[in-house]
């Protein structure tokens, strides 16, 4: 940070830039609501007919949490030396400059987290749509309503502010727990054990079992597990600095693995490896054996809320990427705009409500090919992973004097760890998206539409005046600036 960036830090009001409000339960429900997604009603299916065995189908789950669990140390170290509401965007930033960073910004902006917000709405107003018809509408419109409204409402409750925010998110993430715990309870106490060769019946008449794929069944885990990073972005919120967020991230992920396993039981215990594997909606077959047509209906309820629950945390954590950019670049300082009194980026907060109300419209007129393109931009996303990854070891390199209240245990074998699980997870990607087409191009195409897009916007803002100059320095708390 230059002297005339370092004066304007220090001559700005504290209500204009985030401030710790955030206790541990608030962070943990966050992190914990945006890895809990529909995936964990799909994914053990998926796993099931890879692993080969119940006990491979365990270890790769408990696996997945432990490299998750990796990450979080080696977040844990970015997010307490650099608290800031912009997440990977200023680990980027710092590393590598605001070039890289605004690409990343954008693409998390225009695809990764609007695209998300607008495909769990979709899949909200899918499951609400069973459970509670819209009977006045045509059948193909409930959804794409339900999914419009259910937008409207969070963007309008966080736009309330942090607190509303955040007191719902503990409430539905409460309410995603139990309803995943009573998906356990079921198999533990409502199910006789001669259901579960019953429940696995259609596998015997289905096709052969296919060959174990370990490999292929850790990029699924992983996906499921897909989301604790998410934390970095409220770091400059959360109450306790370092030991409120190394607890945060490291809780979260704990929860999270014990939750997977224990559902995973859950799904075995009832439906058994080849019922697994032969299920299209393995959580709904399980309710479906415990409770009769009722526990179906349950369970659309459960995979609502579940969905209910990312929304409002993809949103709360989506908004500050834009808040973020907007510090960065004065032509987009609009974005760059703290209500201090809510504790929110209200424009940041705005745009992406109206960009995912834009995409929820995108998915009713092509259906799964939104879907599909959303899915197809994977491999952008786990490139900047890596990417963050590496940052570690750039910052250790270049700011080796900055405080570090945490700092990675074994250094450097677990990043290094943790960056090769995100370069497998990158090939992984890339090799299914190329084996993919969409309208009849290469899949693969589609992440690189969506970088050259931002390429293009970046050397836009880069070919005006005034644009070296951030509209406002990044939030950094001025003791540590002035240990520089």
């Amino acid at each position: 940070m230059d002297a005339t960036e370092a004066e304007r830090f220090a001559s700005s009001s504290e209500h204009t830039r985030p401030r710790p409000t955030l206790g541990l339960r608030e962070a943990v429900a966050v992190i914990v609501g945006v890895v809990i997604g529909a995936g964990i009603f799909k994914s053990p299916s998926i796993v099931a007919g890879l692993s080969g065995s119940p006990g491979a189908m365990f270890a790769l789950w408990a696996l997945g949490g432990l490299v998750s669990l990796v990450g979080a140390l080696c977040y844990a170290e970015l997010t307490t030396a650099y608290p800031h509401a912009g997440g990977d965007y200023h680990f980027l930033q710092r590393a590598y400059g605001r070039s890289v960073a605004f690409l990343f910004g954008w693409a998390r902006f225009a695809v990764i987290t609007t695209g998300s917000i607008a495909l769990l709405a979709f899949v909200f107003g899918d499951y609400m749509q069973q459970a509670l018809p819209l009977t006045v509408l045509p059948a193909a419109w409930g959804p794409s309503v339900y999914a419009a409204a259910i937008i409207v409402v969070l963007s309008a409750l966080n736009l309330r502010g942090i607190r509303s925010g955040a007191f719902a998110q503990t409430w539905l993430t409460l309410a995603e727990v139990g309803g995943l715990l009573l998906i356990a309870v079921a198999a533990a106490f409502f199910v006789e054990p001669a259901a579960a060769p019953l429940a696995a019946a259609p596998a015997a008449t289905g096709p052969p079992a296919a060959a174990p794929s370990f490999g292929l069944a850790m990029v699924f885990v992983l996906l499921t597990y897909g989301g604790w990073n998410e934390a970095a972005y409220i770091s400059a919120e959360i109450r306790g600095g370092a030991r409120s967020m190394i607890k945060a991230l490291t809780l979260s992920v704990l929860v999270i693995t014990c939750l997977y396993l224990l559902v995973s039981w859950a799904y075995w215990s009832v439906l058994g490896m080849q019922g697994m594997a032969a299920s299209d909606a393995v959580a709904a077959d399980v309710m479906r054996v415990a409770f009769g047509p009722a526990g179906e209906k349950t369970m659309a309820l459960l995979v609502a809320v579940s969905a209910l629950t990312s929304i409002n945390a993809t949103m709360i954590v989506g908004a500050r990427t834009g808040y973020a950019m907007g510090c960065d670049w004065r032509q987009l300082e609009r974005l760059g705009q703290w209500n201090g009194a809510r504790g929110t980026p209200a424009c940041a907060m705005l745009v992406q409500c109206v960009a995912a109300l834009l995409l929820v419209g995108v998915g009713t007129a092509f259906g799964s090919g939104f879907k599909a393109m959303v899915e197809f931009t994977a491999p952008v996303f786990w490139l900047f992973f890596l990417l963050t990854g590496i940052s570690l070891f750039v910052l250790r390199r270049r700011e080796p004097q900055a405080p570090r209240p945490f700092k990675v245990p074994l250094y450097p074998l677990l990043p290094l760890l943790f960056c090769a699980s995100c370069a497998w997870m990158l090939w992984s990607s890339l090799s299914y998206v190329y084996s993919q087409s969409l309208g009849g191009l290469n899949a693969a195409w589609i992440g690189v539409a969506v970088l050259a897009c931002g390429l293009l916007l970046l050397l836009l803002l880069r070919s005006q005046r005034g644009n070296n100059t951030p509209s406002s320095p990044p939030f950094q708390s001025p003791s540590k600036e002035k240990s520089r």
